[in-house]
C-alpha cells in the first residue's frame, strides 16, 4: 500500500510521538503552558484570498491554500523518515507529500460537508491527551521542535487530522462485512509445458485436489475464500467467479506463473476475512479520494 493511504488509513499524524527526557528551551515550555492552561479556539481554514503580500503557496484545494512553508516542512519530515526507516520513495517524495497534503484537506473538507463539528472542549481534551501520551509537556515541546512545527502550524494540522480521521472512519465503516465469495484451490507452476501436463491430468479424470497436492504438498494449493477485487491478479478472480463448485479453469498466465484453479465452494453472502475487509477499506478510501480530486478545484502552484 502507498505511503499516503497507509498514513491516512491506520493513524493520525501524531500517534508516533514518544517521550523524551532532553531539555527544552524556555520559550517552548512557556508556549505549551499557555496552550494547556487556556482555552484554545478552533482553527478554521479560511479560503485563500489574494493580498498585497501574498503567502507563497504550493497548491490550492477548493480555495484552501497549502503554503509553501507547510509543504517544505512536511517534505523534510517525509525524507527524514525515509532515510531513517528505509521505507518510502526518496525520488518521488515531492509528489507523494503534495498528494498526501491534498488528501488530508479533502478529507477534512469532507468532514465539514458531512456535518462533523469539532467543539472547543473536544479539541482541547484531545490535545491534552496527546500531550500526556507524549510523556508530558517537555517531551511534547521537544517533539514539536524536532519535527519542525510551530505551535500555530501544529494546531492547524492537528485539527485537520481530527477532521480527516472522522471522515476516513465514515468511509471505512461503509464497507460491508460480508459479500459474494468463492473458495478456490489452485495449481501454480512456473513453465507452460508443466502447466499443460497438469491440466491434461485433470481433464483425463484425475482428482484436482490430488494433482494439486502433488505440486504443493504443504497447502495443496488452497487459496481459501476471497471476494472480488481482492487478489493482485484480476484474471484469476474473473475466472473463479465464472466457475461453479467442482469446475476448473484452463491455464491462466500471470506475472508470477501459470495457474489452474478449481472452485471448491461458492457463497453469495460469506463473511469477509479481516485481510479482505482491510483491502476493501483501502480501495474505498482510495476511490473516495480519487472521486473528490476529480470533482474538486485543485491548483498546483509550485513544488519548489
Amino acid at each position: 500500500m502507498s505511503y499516503r493511504l497507509r498514513y491516512l488509513l491506520f493513524a493520525l499524524v501524531f500517534s508516533t510521538i514518544s517521550a523524551c527526557g532532553e531539555s527544552t528551551p524556555t520559550e517552548f515550555v512557556e508556549a505549551t503552558e499557555i496552550l494547556v492552561n487556556t482555552p484554545i479556539p478552533t482553527v478554521t481554514p479560511t479560503p485563500f484570498l489574494p493580498t498585497a503580500t501574498p503567502i507563497p503557496l504550493a497548491a490550492i484545494v477548493n480555495g484552501v491554500g497549502i503554503t509553501q512553508e507547510e509543504y517544505e516542512a512536511e517534505l523534510e519530515r517525509y525524507l527524514a523518515a525515509v532515510e531513517k526507516t528505509g521505507s518510502g520513495n526518496m525520488i518521488d517524495g515531492e509528489q507523494v507529500v503534495l498528494d498526501d497534503l491534498i488528501s488530508q484537506i479533502l478529507l477534512a473538507q469532507g468532514a465539514d460537508n458531512n456535518g462533523f463539528e469539532l467543539g472547543e472542549d473536544e479539541f482541547q481534551s484531545r490535545l491534552h491527551d496527546l500531550i500526556a501520551e507524549a510523556g508530558g509537556e517537555d517531551a511534547f515541546n521537544f517533539w514539536l521542535q524536532e519535527q519542525g512545527y510551530s505551535m500555530e502550524s501544529f494546531l492547524n494540522v492537528f485539527e485537520r487530522s481530527i477532521k480527516g480521521a472522522w471522515m476516513r472512519d465514515q468511509i471505512l465503516s461503509g464497507v460491508p462485512r460480508s459479500a459474494e465469495q468463492v473458495h478456490v484451490q489452485q495449481i501454480l507452476l512456473y513453465n507452460l509445458e508443466q502447466a499443460n501436463e497438469a491440466l491434461a491430468e485433470i481433464e483425463s479424470g484425475r482428482d484436482f485436489a490430488t494433482v494439486a497436492a502433488n505440486y504443493d504438498p504443504v497447502t495443496q494449493g488452497d487459496l481459501g475464500w476471497f471476494p472480488r477485487n481482492f487478489l493482485p491478479h484480476p484474471s484469476i478472480e474473473e475466472a473463479a467467479f465464472k466457475l461453479q463448485p467442482g469446475e476448473h479453469s484452463q491455464v491462466i498466465e500471470t506475472s508470477v506463473g501459470f495457474h489452474i484453479i478449481q472452485v471448491v465452494e461458492k457463497d453469495l453472502d460469506h463473511r469477509l476475512s479481516p485481510e479482505a475487509r482491510l483491502i476493501w477499506q483501502e480501495n474505498a478510501l482510495r476511490d473516495w479520494i480519487a472521486m473528490q480530486r476529480e470533482e474538486s478545484d485543485i491548483i498546483i502552484v509550485s513544488l519548489q
